[in-house]
């Protein structure tokens, strides 16, 4: 089994219902369990300012299934939530989103699927929750600690502890 780490994030409505439901529905199919979870952070939305905050949290899995698989199931997780496909190529407001952060240690290039995700290094709001759960690790493409990345940071958005952690 592969352990991978799935970022759950919402900026409209119930947030922490969303991503309370995300996680039932990706352990319902019985090919992902939840080992543990981040708590969940209040977040400055990162690439549009203009949205509502994000509730955010990350998830430590086992799974079976390949990194394409995983993609696929996290991808229909969202549409079984009702996420509606973006409009523009600005990013928009969301229920739902699930973002693979890394997959064991592998790197994976492909047109579709980033993993460790594209944007990590960059992303406060992945990196905060993560450092919560395995903070010694090391991105397997940067050869950097993610306490090393966190303090790379060039411009930290706003995190902040917003409550416990999610249901498993």
């Amino acid at each position: 089994m592969a352990i991978a780490y799935l970022c759950l994030g919402s900026n409209i409505g119930d947030k922490i219902g969303y991503l309370q439901q995300a996680v039932k529905l990706l352990t319902a199919t019985g090919m992902v369990t939840v080992v543990r979870s981040s708590a969940f952070y209040e977040t400055e939305p990162w690439g549009n300012k203009n949205l509502d905050w994000f509730v955010n949290a990350v998830i430590e899995v086992k799974t079976k299934l390949s990194p394409r698989e995983l993609l696929d199931l996290c991808k229909n997780t969202e549409i079984q939530m009702g996420r509606q496909k973006a409009t523009t190529k600005e990013y928009e407001a969301r229920n739902i989103d699930i973002d693979i952060l890394f997959y064991g240690d592998l790197i994976v290039d492909e047109p579709d699927l980033k993993i460790p995700h594209e944007h990590l290094h960059e992303r406060a709001f992945e990196i905060v929750p993560l450092l919560e759960l395995i903070p010694d690790y090391e991105h397997p493409k940067y050869k950097k600690s993610l306490l090393q990345l966190h303090e790379d940071l060039e411009t930290c958005d706003d995190v902040f502890l917003y409550g416990t952690r999610i249901d498993i």
